[in-house]
Protein backbone atom coordinates (compact mmCIF):
# COMPACT_ATOMS: atom_id res chain seq x y z
CA UNK A 1 0.00 0.00 0.00
CA UNK A 2 1.37 3.39 -1.00
CA UNK A 3 1.40 5.91 1.83
CA UNK A 4 4.00 8.38 0.60
CA UNK A 5 1.81 11.35 1.51
CA UNK A 6 2.42 10.55 5.16
CA UNK A 7 -1.27 10.08 5.88
CA UNK A 8 -2.61 6.68 6.86
CA UNK A 9 -5.47 5.36 4.80
CA UNK A 10 -8.02 5.50 7.61
CA UNK A 11 -7.25 9.13 8.43
CA UNK A 12 -9.00 10.38 5.28
CA UNK A 13 -12.54 9.39 4.28
CA UNK A 14 -11.72 8.73 0.62
CA UNK A 15 -9.03 6.97 -1.36
CA UNK A 16 -9.99 8.72 -4.63
CA UNK A 17 -12.04 11.75 -5.64
CA UNK A 18 -12.90 12.34 -9.31
CA UNK A 19 -13.33 16.09 -9.91
CA UNK A 20 -15.20 17.22 -13.02
CA UNK A 21 -17.09 13.94 -13.01
CA UNK A 22 -20.13 15.18 -14.95
CA UNK A 23 -18.26 16.27 -18.10
CA UNK A 24 -18.01 13.94 -21.09
CA UNK A 25 -14.67 12.36 -20.21
CA UNK A 26 -15.50 12.68 -16.51
CA UNK A 27 -18.57 10.48 -16.95
CA UNK A 28 -16.55 7.89 -18.87
CA UNK A 29 -13.91 7.90 -16.12
CA UNK A 30 -16.56 7.50 -13.43
CA UNK A 31 -18.10 4.59 -15.34
CA UNK A 32 -14.68 2.96 -15.62
CA UNK A 33 -14.17 3.31 -11.87
CA UNK A 34 -17.63 1.89 -11.20
CA UNK A 35 -16.64 -1.21 -13.17
CA UNK A 36 -13.00 -1.51 -12.11
CA UNK A 37 -12.31 0.07 -8.73
CA UNK A 38 -11.06 -2.64 -6.37
CA UNK A 39 -13.26 -3.93 -3.56
CA UNK A 40 -13.13 -1.61 -0.60
CA UNK A 41 -12.05 1.41 -2.64
CA UNK A 42 -13.59 4.48 -1.04
CA UNK A 43 -14.25 6.95 -3.81
CA UNK A 44 -16.41 10.00 -4.49
CA UNK A 45 -17.38 12.17 -7.44
CA UNK A 46 -17.13 15.95 -7.38
CA UNK A 47 -18.33 18.86 -9.51
CA UNK A 48 -20.10 22.17 -9.34
CA UNK A 49 -23.70 20.94 -9.90
CA UNK A 50 -25.38 18.84 -7.22
CA UNK A 51 -28.19 17.91 -9.65
CA UNK A 52 -25.78 16.64 -12.31
CA UNK A 53 -23.81 14.68 -9.72
CA UNK A 54 -27.03 13.03 -8.51
CA UNK A 55 -27.95 12.04 -12.07
CA UNK A 56 -24.45 10.64 -12.56
CA UNK A 57 -24.81 8.55 -9.40
CA UNK A 58 -28.03 7.05 -10.78
CA UNK A 59 -26.18 6.18 -13.97
CA UNK A 60 -23.34 4.56 -12.04
CA UNK A 61 -25.74 2.61 -9.86
CA UNK A 62 -27.03 0.88 -13.00
CA UNK A 63 -23.46 -0.37 -13.51
CA UNK A 64 -22.73 -1.21 -9.87
CA UNK A 65 -25.57 -1.17 -7.34
CA UNK A 66 -22.99 -0.37 -4.69
CA UNK A 67 -22.75 3.14 -6.18
CA UNK A 68 -26.19 3.99 -4.80
CA UNK A 69 -24.43 5.43 -1.75
CA UNK A 70 -21.54 7.01 -3.68
CA UNK A 71 -20.60 10.29 -1.96
CA UNK A 72 -21.16 13.51 -3.92
CA UNK A 73 -18.95 16.56 -3.34
CA UNK A 74 -20.10 19.95 -4.62
CA UNK A 75 -17.13 22.19 -5.42
CA UNK A 76 -16.37 24.79 -8.06
CA UNK A 77 -12.96 25.03 -9.75
CA UNK A 78 -12.68 28.66 -8.59
CA UNK A 79 -13.60 27.98 -4.94
CA UNK A 80 -10.21 27.62 -3.26
CA UNK A 81 -11.68 26.86 0.16
CA UNK A 82 -13.89 24.05 -1.18
CA UNK A 83 -10.94 22.58 -3.07
CA UNK A 84 -8.77 22.65 0.04
CA UNK A 85 -11.46 20.67 1.86
CA UNK A 86 -11.69 18.26 -1.07
CA UNK A 87 -7.91 17.70 -1.14
CA UNK A 88 -7.77 17.08 2.61
CA UNK A 89 -10.54 14.48 2.34
CA UNK A 90 -8.77 12.06 0.00
CA UNK A 91 -5.48 10.36 -0.75
CA UNK A 92 -5.61 11.00 -4.51
CA UNK A 93 -7.52 13.29 -6.89
CA UNK A 94 -8.17 12.96 -10.62
CA UNK A 95 -9.47 16.02 -12.45
CA UNK A 96 -10.91 16.50 -15.94
CA UNK A 97 -11.64 20.23 -15.54
CA UNK A 98 -9.92 22.21 -18.30
CA UNK A 99 -8.61 24.22 -20.00
CA UNK A 100 -6.33 23.85 -17.04
CA UNK A 101 -4.54 27.16 -17.56
CA UNK A 102 -7.89 28.79 -16.73
CA UNK A 103 -9.31 26.44 -14.12
CA UNK A 104 -6.56 24.15 -12.85
CA UNK A 105 -4.27 25.89 -10.36
CA UNK A 106 -6.46 26.05 -7.22
CA UNK A 107 -6.76 22.25 -7.10
CA UNK A 108 -3.03 21.74 -7.76
CA UNK A 109 -2.25 24.17 -4.95
CA UNK A 110 -4.67 22.42 -2.58
CA UNK A 111 -3.17 19.00 -3.29
CA UNK A 112 0.41 20.23 -2.94
CA UNK A 113 -0.43 21.74 0.44
CA UNK A 114 -2.42 18.73 1.72
CA UNK A 115 0.05 16.06 0.57
CA UNK A 116 -2.60 14.63 -1.77
CA UNK A 117 -1.63 12.88 -5.00
CA UNK A 118 -2.97 14.58 -8.14
CA UNK A 119 -3.57 13.47 -11.75
CA UNK A 120 -5.01 15.46 -14.66
CA UNK A 121 -5.47 15.32 -18.43
CA UNK A 122 -3.67 18.50 -19.43
CA UNK A 123 -1.68 18.80 -22.62
CA UNK A 124 -0.94 22.49 -21.96
CA UNK A 125 2.81 23.17 -21.56
CA UNK A 126 2.22 26.62 -20.07
CA UNK A 127 0.12 25.18 -17.26
CA UNK A 128 2.56 22.37 -16.49
CA UNK A 129 5.53 24.75 -16.35
CA UNK A 130 3.67 27.29 -14.21
CA UNK A 131 2.58 24.58 -11.78
CA UNK A 132 6.18 23.37 -11.45
CA UNK A 133 7.37 26.84 -10.52
CA UNK A 134 4.52 27.50 -8.09
CA UNK A 135 3.95 24.14 -6.40
CA UNK A 136 6.74 21.57 -6.98
CA UNK A 137 8.72 22.61 -3.91
CA UNK A 138 5.74 22.43 -1.56
CA UNK A 139 4.65 19.06 -2.97
CA UNK A 140 8.12 17.70 -2.30
CA UNK A 141 7.80 18.81 1.32
CA UNK A 142 4.35 17.24 1.83
CA UNK A 143 4.96 14.07 -0.21
CA UNK A 144 2.35 14.84 -2.87
CA UNK A 145 2.84 13.52 -6.38
CA UNK A 146 1.60 16.06 -8.95
CA UNK A 147 1.25 14.13 -12.20
CA UNK A 148 0.04 15.99 -15.27
CA UNK A 149 -0.80 14.58 -18.71
CA UNK A 150 -2.42 11.36 -17.42
CA UNK A 151 -4.50 10.76 -20.55
CA UNK A 152 -3.70 10.13 -24.19
CA UNK A 153 -1.51 13.15 -23.60
CA UNK A 154 0.95 11.75 -22.67
CA UNK A 155 0.84 8.28 -21.12
CA UNK A 156 1.01 6.04 -24.24
CA UNK A 157 3.98 8.08 -25.50
CA UNK A 158 5.76 8.38 -22.14
CA UNK A 159 5.27 4.70 -21.26
CA UNK A 160 5.97 3.66 -24.85
CA UNK A 161 9.34 5.40 -24.88
CA UNK A 162 10.09 3.90 -21.45
CA UNK A 163 9.12 0.43 -22.74
CA UNK A 164 11.39 0.92 -25.75
CA UNK A 165 14.31 2.05 -23.58
CA UNK A 166 13.94 -1.16 -21.57
CA UNK A 167 14.58 -3.17 -24.75
CA UNK A 168 17.88 -1.35 -25.42
CA UNK A 169 21.32 -1.66 -23.78
CA UNK A 170 22.07 0.29 -20.61
CA UNK A 171 24.68 3.02 -20.24
CA UNK A 172 24.85 4.03 -23.92
CA UNK A 173 23.46 6.95 -25.95
CA UNK A 174 19.89 6.21 -27.09
CA UNK A 175 17.82 7.60 -29.99
CA UNK A 176 14.07 7.02 -30.22
CA UNK A 177 11.52 8.27 -32.75
CA UNK A 178 7.77 7.89 -32.13
CA UNK A 179 5.16 7.82 -34.91
CA UNK A 180 1.47 8.34 -34.07
CA UNK A 181 -1.43 7.11 -36.22
CA UNK A 182 -5.13 7.33 -35.34
CA UNK A 183 -8.56 7.60 -36.94
CA UNK A 184 -10.17 9.22 -33.89
CA UNK A 185 -11.89 12.54 -33.27
CA UNK A 186 -10.59 15.11 -30.81
CA UNK A 187 -12.63 15.72 -27.70
CA UNK A 188 -14.26 19.10 -27.17
CA UNK A 189 -12.05 19.65 -24.15
CA UNK A 190 -8.89 18.76 -26.07
CA UNK A 191 -9.92 21.13 -28.89
CA UNK A 192 -10.51 23.96 -26.42
CA UNK A 193 -7.20 23.32 -24.66
CA UNK A 194 -5.30 23.19 -27.97
CA UNK A 195 -6.79 26.46 -29.22
CA UNK A 196 -6.15 28.09 -25.86
CA UNK A 197 -2.51 27.01 -25.96
CA UNK A 198 -2.12 28.18 -29.58
CA UNK A 199 -3.43 31.60 -28.61
CA UNK A 200 -1.03 31.93 -25.66
CA UNK A 201 2.33 31.58 -27.37
CA UNK A 202 3.98 34.44 -25.48
CA UNK A 203 2.70 33.20 -22.12
CA UNK A 204 3.86 29.66 -22.94
CA UNK A 205 7.38 30.84 -23.75
CA UNK A 206 7.48 32.96 -20.60
CA UNK A 207 6.40 30.02 -18.43
CA UNK A 208 9.06 27.79 -20.02
CA UNK A 209 11.78 30.38 -19.34
CA UNK A 210 10.63 30.74 -15.74
CA UNK A 211 10.74 26.98 -15.27
CA UNK A 212 14.30 26.79 -16.58
CA UNK A 213 15.34 29.29 -13.90
CA UNK A 214 13.95 27.04 -11.15
CA UNK A 215 14.70 23.57 -12.53
CA UNK A 216 17.98 21.92 -11.49
CA UNK A 217 20.45 21.45 -14.33
CA UNK A 218 21.16 17.90 -15.46
CA UNK A 219 24.80 17.11 -14.68
CA UNK A 220 26.80 14.48 -16.58
CA UNK A 221 23.90 13.41 -18.80
CA UNK A 222 21.82 14.88 -21.64
CA UNK A 223 18.16 14.38 -22.59
CA UNK A 224 16.32 16.28 -25.30
CA UNK A 225 13.23 16.17 -27.50
CA UNK A 226 13.98 18.37 -30.53
CA UNK A 227 11.33 19.00 -33.15
CA UNK A 228 12.22 16.83 -36.15
CA UNK A 229 11.88 17.81 -39.80
CA UNK A 230 9.15 16.46 -42.10
CA UNK A 231 10.38 13.37 -43.92
CA UNK A 232 9.37 10.04 -45.38
CA UNK A 233 9.95 7.34 -42.79
CA UNK A 234 11.15 4.10 -44.34
CA UNK A 235 10.77 2.43 -40.94
CA UNK A 236 6.99 2.95 -40.94
CA UNK A 237 6.26 3.39 -44.65
CA UNK A 238 4.59 6.75 -43.94
CA UNK A 239 5.24 10.47 -44.12
CA UNK A 240 6.43 11.74 -40.75
CA UNK A 241 5.25 15.20 -39.68
CA UNK A 242 6.72 16.70 -36.50
CA UNK A 243 4.16 16.91 -33.69
CA UNK A 244 4.74 19.96 -31.44
CA UNK A 245 2.67 18.51 -28.59
CA UNK A 246 3.59 18.20 -24.93
CA UNK A 247 4.44 14.50 -25.36
CA UNK A 248 8.08 15.06 -26.30
CA UNK A 249 8.60 17.37 -23.33
CA UNK A 250 7.15 14.77 -20.97
CA UNK A 251 9.39 12.04 -22.37
CA UNK A 252 12.49 14.22 -22.10
CA UNK A 253 11.66 14.97 -18.45
CA UNK A 254 11.31 11.26 -17.73
CA UNK A 255 14.71 10.74 -19.35
CA UNK A 256 16.30 13.49 -17.25
CA UNK A 257 14.95 11.94 -14.07
CA UNK A 258 15.94 8.31 -14.71
CA UNK A 259 19.46 7.05 -15.38
CA UNK A 260 18.09 4.08 -17.36
CA UNK A 261 17.64 6.40 -20.37
CA UNK A 262 21.43 6.57 -20.70
CA UNK A 263 24.02 9.34 -20.81
CA UNK A 264 22.69 10.98 -23.99
CA UNK A 265 19.00 10.50 -24.86
CA UNK A 266 17.10 12.04 -27.77
CA UNK A 267 13.41 11.64 -28.66
CA UNK A 268 11.53 12.96 -31.72
CA UNK A 269 7.75 12.90 -32.02
CA UNK A 270 5.85 12.57 -35.32
CA UNK A 271 2.43 12.06 -36.82
CA UNK A 272 2.54 9.32 -39.46
CA UNK A 273 0.36 9.86 -42.55
CA UNK A 274 0.13 7.50 -45.49
CA UNK A 275 -0.32 9.84 -48.46
CA UNK A 276 1.57 12.86 -49.77
CA UNK A 277 -1.56 15.07 -50.03
CA UNK A 278 -2.23 14.50 -46.33
CA UNK A 279 1.41 15.24 -45.55
CA UNK A 280 1.18 18.52 -47.43
CA UNK A 281 -2.24 19.48 -46.13
CA UNK A 282 -1.61 18.77 -42.45
CA UNK A 283 0.84 21.63 -41.80
CA UNK A 284 -1.40 24.03 -43.74
CA UNK A 285 -4.38 23.06 -41.56
CA UNK A 286 -2.38 23.48 -38.37
CA UNK A 287 -1.03 26.80 -39.60
CA UNK A 288 -4.55 28.08 -40.30
CA UNK A 289 -5.66 27.01 -36.82
CA UNK A 290 -2.64 28.71 -35.26
CA UNK A 291 -3.40 31.94 -37.12
CA UNK A 292 -7.08 31.94 -36.10
CA UNK A 293 -6.19 31.14 -32.49
CA UNK A 294 -4.37 34.48 -32.24
CA UNK A 295 -7.68 36.33 -32.71
CA UNK A 296 -9.74 36.13 -29.47
CA UNK A 297 -13.11 36.38 -31.22
CA UNK A 298 -12.16 33.68 -33.74
CA UNK A 299 -10.81 31.47 -30.95
CA UNK A 300 -14.06 31.80 -28.96
CA UNK A 301 -16.11 31.04 -32.07
CA UNK A 302 -14.09 27.92 -32.87
CA UNK A 303 -14.40 26.64 -29.30
CA UNK A 304 -18.17 27.24 -29.38
CA UNK A 305 -18.45 25.04 -32.48
CA UNK A 306 -17.20 22.05 -30.47
CA UNK A 307 -18.03 22.62 -26.83
CA UNK A 308 -16.02 20.98 -24.04
CA UNK A 309 -18.10 18.23 -22.47
CA UNK A 310 -19.31 16.93 -25.83
CA UNK A 311 -18.11 13.96 -27.83
CA UNK A 312 -18.99 11.14 -30.22
CA UNK A 313 -21.39 8.34 -29.44
CA UNK A 314 -20.45 4.82 -28.38
CA UNK A 315 -20.55 3.44 -31.93
CA UNK A 316 -18.17 6.06 -33.27
CA UNK A 317 -15.78 5.56 -30.37
CA UNK A 318 -15.87 1.78 -30.92
CA UNK A 319 -14.49 2.30 -34.45
CA UNK A 320 -11.64 4.51 -33.26
CA UNK A 321 -8.09 3.35 -32.61
CA UNK A 322 -4.53 4.59 -32.18
CA UNK A 323 -1.06 3.22 -32.75
CA UNK A 324 2.27 4.70 -31.67
CA UNK A 325 5.26 3.00 -33.26
CA UNK A 326 8.68 3.58 -31.75
CA UNK A 327 12.04 3.06 -33.44
CA UNK A 328 14.84 2.90 -30.90
CA UNK A 329 18.61 2.65 -31.43
CA UNK A 330 21.60 2.39 -29.14
CA UNK A 331 24.63 0.27 -28.35
CA UNK A 332 24.54 -1.43 -31.75
CA UNK A 333 20.94 -2.58 -31.27
CA UNK A 334 17.78 -1.44 -33.07
CA UNK A 335 14.29 -2.19 -31.82
CA UNK A 336 10.78 -1.54 -33.15
CA UNK A 337 8.00 -1.37 -30.57
CA UNK A 338 4.33 -0.42 -30.66
CA UNK A 339 1.67 0.84 -28.27
CA UNK A 340 -1.92 0.33 -29.40
CA UNK A 341 -5.39 0.95 -28.09
CA UNK A 342 -8.95 1.99 -28.84
CA UNK A 343 -10.50 5.45 -28.99
CA UNK A 344 -7.73 7.74 -27.67
CA UNK A 345 -9.59 10.97 -26.93
CA UNK A 346 -12.33 9.43 -24.80
CA UNK A 347 -12.36 5.74 -23.89
CA UNK A 348 -8.61 5.24 -23.56
CA UNK A 349 -8.14 8.62 -21.91
CA UNK A 350 -10.78 7.74 -19.30
CA UNK A 351 -9.11 4.37 -18.74
CA UNK A 352 -5.66 5.92 -18.40
CA UNK A 353 -6.83 8.61 -15.96
CA UNK A 354 -8.71 6.07 -13.84
CA UNK A 355 -5.81 3.62 -13.72
CA UNK A 356 -3.40 6.47 -12.95
CA UNK A 357 -5.35 7.66 -9.92
CA UNK A 358 -5.84 4.05 -8.77
CA UNK A 359 -2.08 3.57 -9.05
CA UNK A 360 -1.39 6.73 -7.06
CA UNK A 361 -3.82 5.65 -4.36
CA UNK A 362 -2.98 1.96 -4.04
CA UNK A 363 0.29 0.89 -5.69
CA UNK A 364 3.66 0.52 -3.98
CA UNK A 365 5.47 3.29 -5.88
CA UNK A 366 9.02 4.68 -5.71
CA UNK A 367 9.47 7.24 -2.91
CA UNK A 368 9.27 10.32 -5.13
CA UNK A 369 7.24 13.50 -4.77
CA UNK A 370 6.77 16.90 -6.40
CA UNK A 371 5.78 17.42 -10.02
CA UNK A 372 6.52 14.13 -11.80
CA UNK A 373 5.89 12.61 -15.21
CA UNK A 374 3.66 9.51 -15.39
CA UNK A 375 6.71 7.29 -15.90
CA UNK A 376 8.66 8.79 -13.01
CA UNK A 377 5.65 8.70 -10.67
CA UNK A 378 4.20 5.30 -11.57
CA UNK A 379 6.38 3.61 -14.17
CA UNK A 380 6.15 -0.18 -14.12
CA UNK A 381 3.02 -0.15 -11.94
CA UNK A 382 1.03 1.89 -14.46
CA UNK A 383 2.46 -0.10 -17.36
CA UNK A 384 1.24 -3.32 -15.74
CA UNK A 385 -2.17 -1.81 -15.04
CA UNK A 386 -2.70 -0.62 -18.62
CA UNK A 387 -1.55 -3.90 -20.14
CA UNK A 388 -4.00 -5.74 -17.88
CA UNK A 389 -6.69 -3.26 -18.99
CA UNK A 390 -6.14 -4.10 -22.67
CA UNK A 391 -3.65 -1.53 -23.95
CA UNK A 392 -1.05 -3.18 -26.15
CA UNK A 393 2.71 -2.88 -25.56
CA UNK A 394 4.74 -5.12 -27.85
CA UNK A 395 8.16 -5.55 -29.39
CA UNK A 396 7.52 -5.83 -33.13
CA UNK A 397 11.08 -6.43 -34.32
CA UNK A 398 14.71 -6.21 -33.22
CA UNK A 399 17.95 -5.90 -35.17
Amino acid sequence: MNSQNGTGRDERPYDIVLFGATGFVGVLTAEYLARNAPPGCRWAVAGRSAAKLARLRERLTAIDPGCAELPLIVADASDAAALRDLARSTRAVATTVGPYVWYGEPLVAACAEAGTHYADLTGEPEFVDAMFVAHDARARETGARLVHACGFDSVPHDLGAYWTVQQLPEGVPLRIDGFLRSNAMFSGGTFASALTAMGRGAQTLRAARERRLHEPRLVGRRASAPLGAPRFSRETGAWALPLPTIDGQVIARSARALDRYGPDFRYRHYAAVRTLPMALGGPAFVGAGLALAQIPAARRWLISRYEPGTGPDTARRARSWFSVRFVGEGGGRRVFTEVTGGDPGYDETAKILAESVLSLAFDDLPPRSGQLTPVVAMGDALLSRLRAAGMGFRVAHTE
